[in-house]
């Protein structure tokens, strides 16, 4: 629906919706655009102050992936006032809060509106230099692929929806989703983003799953991409919570998206596809660098609280914008 619409026509304009990046980028003069997005959802878990936490870590991540620093937010809020107790509320909004204070950013207020089911996240603001920002558009045949974040978000609560998903396992992931991306856009900057940098691209890995969003920074920088899936970095259990049957229907809504742009080799497992189709809630950065500057950006990745990064893939030069899964 959003090709139907007309697009906005501004000179200021750096990056809108048209090659699906995480946020919009709006200049407002040589050295400073504005970073803008917004993302809210139903709770993914039982518990009130992680589904406050995720969901604000969450909302953050896209100025993150743009390279920016979030620096306002306004909370978004639906809730059914008369039917669940005024103690999760606030529970929610109390670790919303706190996620914002930990990325430093002025929680400003924010709008509520009576609804049947709870909905939380955030409007966010972050600040940019118009030289150097982290789009979708930017990888170049050759370049390589790091992941931040382990896989398996969408799979473990799943699981743990139906009870079959050990509570370990679930504090886990319940960490992983909470982790800003803050350290990992600090990492971008600390080597530089642009054509003549090391970092030339950038996404994190939400609801497409990991390998919808590399197919949108594809097809945004008309280059195919090959990635190993024995070197993806993966939640505990998740594959065997995928082969017990927990998977989602986002998981077949991503495969039908890439259509026959996606080609997996044979001996690749059922359940590794899986955890790479799985939609995710406050992934990792997916960052394309120069080859010569990977060792630096993993580097720089571990220096500013990213633990394990991982290389999972390369660009390569593909008319048909192909994502290749090897074993």
């Amino acid at each position: 629906m959003l090709r139907e619409l007309p697009p906005s026509v501004s000179q200021a304009l750096l990056v809108g919706f048209e090659t699906a990046d995480d946020a919009g980028v709006y200049r407002l003069n040589e050295t400073t655009a504005l970073v803008q997005t917004v993302d809210f959802f139903t709770p993914i878990v039982d518990d009130p102050r992680w589904f406050g936490a995720i969901a604000a870590a969450n909302s953050l991540s896209d100025v993150y992936a743009m390279g920016g620093e979030p620096i306002t937010a306004l909370n978004i809020l639906c809730y059914p006032v008369r039917e669940r107790p005024a103690e999760e509320l606030r529970a929610i909004l109390e670790a919303g809060a706190e996620k914002a204070r930990e990325a430093g950013v002025v929680l400003l207020g924010g709008h509520s509106v009576e609804d049947t089911e709870p909905k939380f996240g955030m409007a966010v603001t972050g600040l940019v230099h118009p030289e150097h920002i982290a789009t979708n558009a930017g990888a170049r045949p050759g370049d390589v692929i790091v992941l931040t974040k382990p896989l398996g978000t969408g799979i473990i609560t799943t699981a743990a929806k139906f009870d079959e998903c050990p509570t370990d396992v679930l504090e886990a992931a319940c960490q992983s989703m909470a982790m800003l991306n803050r350290g990992a856009a600090a990492a971008m900057r600390s080597l530089g983003i642009g054509a003549d940098l090391p970092v030339h691209a950038a996404t994190d890995i939400t609801g497409y799953g990991l390998l919808g969003h590399l197919f949108q920074m594809a097809r945004a920088s008309r280059v195919g991409m090959e990635l190993e899936s024995s070197a993806l970095p993966l939640l505990p259990e998740v594959e065997a919570l995928a082969a017990a049957g927990n998977v989602t229907r986002g998981e077949r809504e991503n495969r039908a998206y890439l259509g026959a742009h996606l080609e997996v080799s044979e001996e690749v497992a059922a359940t590794r596809l899986s955890v790479m189709l799985d939609p995710q809630t406050s992934g990792g950065l997916a960052i394309v660098v120069a080859p010569e500057s990977v060792d630096a950006l993993l580097e720089a990745l571990r220096d500013n609280g990213v633990a394990k990064p991982a290389v999972i893939g390369r660009c390569v030069r593909d008319v048909a914008l192909r994502i290749r899964v090897f074993a």
